[in-house]
Order: C-alpha cells, then sequence, then structure tokens
C-alpha cells in the first residue's frame, strides 16, 4: 500500500463530508471535529462492528454510564492526584508542548540520522522520568530547540491536569465541582455490581462500552489523532486472580484479529509493549497502526490488576467482590481492559483505505487514467451501493428509482444520474462505495442489472431479485 501524506486525508475527509474542523466559520476550535454526512456513517459502522464483536457473546453485557460522575470518582481512580502531563513553554515564542512528547520528537530524529546510541541513551532517561525537573534536564542537557523557532529559552516543565473541570448547580464553589469524564472505564467499574446482579452473570464476564471522553490534551495535533473530546470503545473483562495472563493473551489476540477481519493489511498494525507501566496496571501492549506521520496507538490492552474495584471499595466503603457460590471464594476480580479510540480507528481505517490507481483511460468506462479509491471492507463503507440509471430516458430512471426505494429500507444507498457513468463510478470510488448497480435497455427486458465492483472493477449481470443478497454476502 502506498503512503500518503496527512494533507491528502484531511483534504479529502473534508471535500468528500467526512469531518469537517468544528465551529470552522468561526475560525474553528483546536483540537474539536464535526463528523459529517459520511463520516457518521463510516463510525456508526465502525462502532456497531465493535459492539457485536464485543457483545453478542454470553460473557459480555452492555452499559452506557453518564459523563458526569461523582467526583470521589476520580479521586479513587488516581485522576485527580495522576491524570497529568508535563508542560513546557518557550519564552521567545511563547508555544506550549508535552515535554514528553518534545524529547519523543527528539529521539526520532536521532533515529532518522542514525545516531541510534546517543537515541536509546536518551529514550532511557525519559522511560525513567518522573518529576518535572527529570524532564526539564533532558532538555536542556540535549540542547533540544523549539520546532517553531529553534530557540533554547525555556520555562521550567510543570505538571498539568487533563481533567475538563465544571460545576453542578447553581453555585460555583469547591463542594459543586465535577469533571468530564477523561476515559469511559470508570463508569463500568463502578456499575460492576449492579451489572453482575442484574445480569447474573459470574466471574470471568466483560462489561462493554462505547462513549464520549474528554481531555484537556496541552497540544492536538495529527488530525483525530490526539483531540480534545474523542470517542472510547471499551471493555473491562472481570476475571479469578490467577488467570490474568492467560486472558491478557486471549484478548491480546482477539483485538488483533478484529483489525484484520476488518480488512486491515498485517504490515499496517503491530503490537507495541509498554516500557513503562501506568500505577494499575501488570502488563499492557499497544496496537498501533502506521499512520501518515508514523506509528501510531489506536488500541490499549491493559491488564489493570484489581487496583480499580478495590480503590472503589475502599473510597465507596461498598464491597465490590465476586463470591463463587460453588467454591465458597471470595475475591475481587482482576481486570483485563481492552480500550480502543474511536476516532483514532477512524482515522486509521480512512488512511488505511486511501488508493490512488493507474487504471487506463477507457477502463470500466471512466474518464482518467488515474482514480482514487477508497477500499473499505462492505461492512465499514458508508455506502453500501449506487443506483445509476444509464440515461435518464426510456424508463431507466423509473427502474432504478423503484431499486434505489427497495434497497434503501436495507441499506445506505445512493441515486445518481448526473453525467456520464464511468464520472459517476469514479465519484463513487471516492468514498469507497463497494458497488455500482447500472440499470441499462437490457435491464427493462430481464429484471438484471450489471454489478460493477469497486476494488476490481469488474461487472457482472445480477438479477434484481438477487441485488440484496449479494450485497449481504459481501458485508459477511
Amino acid at each position: 500500500m502506498q503512503q500518503v501524506t496527512l494533507d491528502t486525508i484531511v483534504s479529502l475527509a473534508k471535500r468528500r463530508g467526512f469531518v469537517f474542523q468544528s465551529s470552522e466559520i468561526y475560525g474553528g476550535l483546536n483540537g474539536c471535529w464535526d463528523y459529517g454526512p459520511l463520516g457518521v456513517e463510516l463510525l456508526r459502522n465502525l462502532k456497531d462492528a465493535w459492539w457485536k464483536a464485543m457483545t453478542y457473546r454470553d460473557d459480555i453485557e452492555g452499559v452506557d454510564a453518564a459523563i458526569l460522575m461523582h467526583p470521589r470518582v476520580w479521586e479513587a481512580s488516581g485522576h485527580v492526584a495522576n491524570f497529568t502531563d508535563p508542560m513546557i513553554d518557550n519564552k521567545t515564542s511563547k508555544a506550549r508542548y508535552r515535554a514528553d512528547n518534545l524529547i519523543e520528537d527528539y529521539i526520532a530524529k536521532l533515529e532518522k540520522n542514525g545516531k541510534t546510541e546517543r537515541a536509546t541513551a536518551v529514550a532511557e532517561r525519559l522511560a525513567a522520568a518522573r518529576e518535572p525537573e527529570d524532564f526539564y534536564q533532558i532538555i536542556v542537557d540535549e540542547e533540544i530547540g523549539d520546532p517553531v523557532g529553534g530557540t533554547k529559552d525555556w520555562t521550567p516543565v510543570r505538571y498539568f491536569n487533563l481533567m475538563f473541570k465544571t460545576f453542578v448547580g447553581p453555585v460555583e464553589d469547591t463542594n459543586s465541582v465535577v469533571y468530564l469524564r477523561p476515559e469511559t472505564a470508570q463508569g463500568i467499574f463502578v456499575n460492576f455490581r449492579n451489572v453482575l446482579d442484574s445480569a447474573r452473570q459470574k466471574v470471568p464476564f466483560g462489561i462493554a462500552q462505547i462513549g464520549k471522553a474528554f481531555r484537556n490534551e496541552i497540544n492536538t495535533k495529527y488530525f483525530l489523532f490526539r483531540t480534545r473530546e474523542f470517542e472510547q470503545m471499551e471493555m473491562q473483562y472481570f476475571i479469578k486472580p490467577g488467570t490474568h495472563t492467560e486472558q491478557f493473551a486471549y484478548w491480546r489476540e482477539q483485538r488483533h484479529q478484529w483489525f484484520l477481519d476488518l480488512g486491515m493489511s498485517p504490515d499496517m498494525i503491530r503490537f507495541k509493549p509498554h516500557d513503562k507501566l501506568a500505577h494499575y496496571a501488570d502488563a499492557a501492549v499497544d496496537i498501533e497502526f502506521k499512520f501518515p506521520f508514523g506509528w501510531g496507538e489506536i488500541e490499549g490492552i491493559h491488564s489493570r490488576t484489581n487496583f480499580d474495584l478495590s480503590r472503589h471499595e475502599e473510597y465507596s466503603g461498598k464491597k465490590l467482590e465476586f463470591v463463587d457460590t460453588v467454591t465458597r471464594d471470595r475475591f475481587v476480580p482482576y481486570v483485563i481492559e481492552t480500550s480502543i479510540g474511536a476516532s483514532r480507528s477512524f482515522m486509521a481505517f480512512l488512511c488505511h483505505a486511501y488508493n490512488v490507481e493507474t487504471v487506463g483511460a477507457t477502463a470500466d468506462g471512466g474518464e482518467d487514467a488515474e482514480r482514487t479509491v477508497l477500499k473499505f471492507h462492505p461492512k465499514l463503507a458508508p455506502v453500501k451501493a449506487a443506483v445509476l440509471p444509464l440515461v435518464k430516458k426510456d424508463g431507466m430512471p423509473e427502474f432504478a428509482d423503484k431499486m434505489y426505494r427497495d434497497l434503501q429500507k436495507s441499506f445506505n444507498v445512493q441515486y445518481d444520474e448526473s453525467g456520464a457513468v464511468g464520472r459517476r463510478y469514479r465519484r463513487q470510488d471516492e468514498i469507497g462505495t463497494p458497488f455500482c448497480m447500472t440499470i441499462d435497455g437490457e435491464s427493462l427486458q430481464d429484471n438484471t442489472v450489471t454489478i460493477r465492483e469497486r476494488d476490481t472493477m469488474q461487472q457482472i449481470r445480477v438479477s434484481t431479485d438477487k441485488v440484496k443478497e449479494y450485497i449481504l454476502k459481501a458485508m459477511l
């Protein structure tokens, strides 16, 4: 697969109605994006594929927890004390950065220039950094300059809490402070007992959720990769202590296979174990995708031990243990977490699907020697099929409209009668439509249509009563 630039993806996303800058007519709001007509379809299809894979089974239940939660939740989880990033400002350019990202970019430059030994040494210092002074000293020692102006006139590094703070009720004081959730996981943990009892589940079992989360990022970058408002798809799998190694390996492979099943090329995704574990984890690995800017995380699989439930027991005073009715064992379950960014995955599948191909000036009726095509898996494609009357006369539009209305009951489809049929094919290629159904004079005689497949551009004749079945088969 060819490598494309991020600018190319952003341009396509706006031009074809996948993603728009939030509040664009007012100059936009940094780190916030709106999903357009095709974007909402792709995002919905992505979430549906995840939801079915995770919850259409006996041992996983779904929830949808509130965004606003009791502030003690975030004290128990450690977010109030620990959910911080190291921030640094350049006094000359006034630009603000995450100090660790600044150092990571510097390490990448060293590696690119063949200075691997030095890059390794700096990476080891970064992995060991804990206090603001640790990050600052690396920047000073390595003489890292401002990416904007190159100056090295830095402020001290300070920690910055990423949670958005707001107030509940009419009085804005310390007693009414709440937070926009920075992750969806805690809504699952505080509902562990509710789901365990109401769904009559037994350990091992999981709870899944799709929802918005908010982080007041110091720097947003790379389009949808790091934003301040985003959507997560998370599953917490509650298990008996001592089984976490086996379960971690199982979910690691399950989640990797999910991407492959949706058409992701094996060489475009990889595992990256964590060098530095979070305070709650005893094992962690990321699934990374090769974006135009380089490798970046799209999903994390974490063995969270029993940290979360134990903390919520401590802070709430409520028992969150599981009692095995057969063995009479009592324990606070360990947890295996799978946490995938819906927005990041959306971006990954969009980048992966993008192709520019040379097809020949007359191939399949096209007018251009080159075509831009989004090769989405049919499950993810925003539009499943397009219905195209060959000409706007002789009863073809009426025949095509009836087929369009029938298919519309089951799929998101488009009707297009404007321009040469080859040009219409190109329009559908660029939004990733898997199939185009062309109605011609023969269609009116024998009730067949020409189905043109997006990826191969091959065409076959299919009876109209088999069209729906043809599309459904491709989506398996």
